[in-house]
């Protein structure tokens, strides 16, 4: 497979797992372990398109989570202005 980084043009990378949340319709879904390249250079994340289409078969079809979790959920309040 070749690598070409769409950030940076790099085309040396390493292979990681690695955990992503995704939002469909509304909802979260965390999917652990998934294979991702990782730019050597900039640090850039890219899913084959293979892995893509096995993360979207599995969140929109039948395939059944390993566990729930419960997540904090924080809105970002910027600092106040001093005056």
């Amino acid at each position: 497979m070749m690598f070409k980084c769409h950030v940076c043009g790099s085309e040396e990378y390493h292979s990681e797992l690695i955990s992503e949340i995704f939002q469909i319709d509304g909802k979260f879904y965390l999917v652990e372990q998934i294979p991702v390249n990782v730019c050597s250079r900039c640090g850039e994340e890219s899913f084959n398109r293979e892995t893509t289409e096995r993360i979207r078969v599995m969140l929109q079809g039948e395939a059944k989570p390993i566990k729930s979790i419960s997540v904090p959920v924080f809105a970002y309040q910027p600092e106040s202005q001093a005056s």
